[in-house]
């Protein structure tokens, strides 16, 4: 399965969702959205009170699988697995170590809360690729890690590591040395202890505080733009068959 449920042990209303595709650094097939989608389904449903999501093998997301980015059915089950993140009634953890790129520091950032080891890295390389994050991304990526970083990320397509982001307050707890894992933890098993319905009402009043309102159309030609254009074929070409791509104005 490309993604791991387990519950503590000690504590089985926390609940640890592991993408698990090492082999990929666990970047972002259908199967594993939709399995992603149904961990977190099942974990409204059974009523958790925190849920922890990490990434096996070193890492935590280095993106979308490129093989199928390019159908729109991806990008609608990304959409609504960032949206369940965001939306459910419980504390969602990302415990973030290596790579948490592309659609990796979109999942990230759809999390409520995030510990990271200061080496890890952040991107949004949709501009090496010809292609675009969506609205709710750009925006998010703006107000949480702040205007300047966003613009460095999304214009100059640069990496940003975990100790740059804490300072900017992106990152909220910093592990310095050794593995994310263990600290998410015992984080996830103070947060359990809160009142619930508190942090239930807290997380819709903040999601109304920070209601991201529809792209006006300009955006949404500009976006269609880059999906529709040569650009996005020349960059997955060139991603394929692991060249620098020929990006021009068409």
């Amino acid at each position: 399965m490309p993604v791991l449920v387990e519950a503590l042990p000690d504590a089985a209303d926390v609940v640890v969702v592991t993408l698990d595709r090492p082999e990929r650094r666990n970047a972002l097939d259908h199967a594993t959205l939709q399995s992603l989608r149904d961990a977190i389904t099942h974990a409204v449903d059974q009523r958790a009170r925190v849920l922890v999501l990490t990434g096996a093998g070193g890492h935590f997301c280095a993106g979308a699988d490129l093989t199928g980015v390019e159908d729109e059915g991806f990008v609608d089950l990304l959409r609504s697995v960032l949206e369940g993140l965001h939306s459910a009634p419980f504390p969602v953890v990302a415990a973030i170590e290596g790579a948490a790129l592309g659609a990796g520091t979109q999942l990230a950032m759809s999390c409520d809360l995030r510990i990271a080891t200061a080496d890890a890295s952040f991107g949004i390389p949709a501009a090496k690729l010809g292609l675009t994050v969506d609205h709710w991304t750009v925006q998010q990526l703006a107000r949480h890690a702040g205007d300047s970083l966003a613009r460095l990320m999304l214009l100059g397509a640069e990496v940003v590591r975990g100790d740059r982001l804490y300072a900017s307050g992106f990152v909220h707890r910093l592990v310095d040395e050794g593995g994310v894992a263990e600290p998410a933890l015992a984080w996830a098993r103070e947060l359990r202890a809160l009142a619930p319905l508190t942090i239930a009402a807290h997380k819709v009043m903040l999601g109304v505080a920070e209601h991201v309102e529809e792209p006006p159309p300009v955006a949404v030609e500009a976006r269609a733009a880059a999906w529709a254009s040569a650009d996005f074929q020349e960059g997955l070409a060139a991603f394929r068959e692991r060249r620098t791509p020929d990006f021009r104005w068409h």
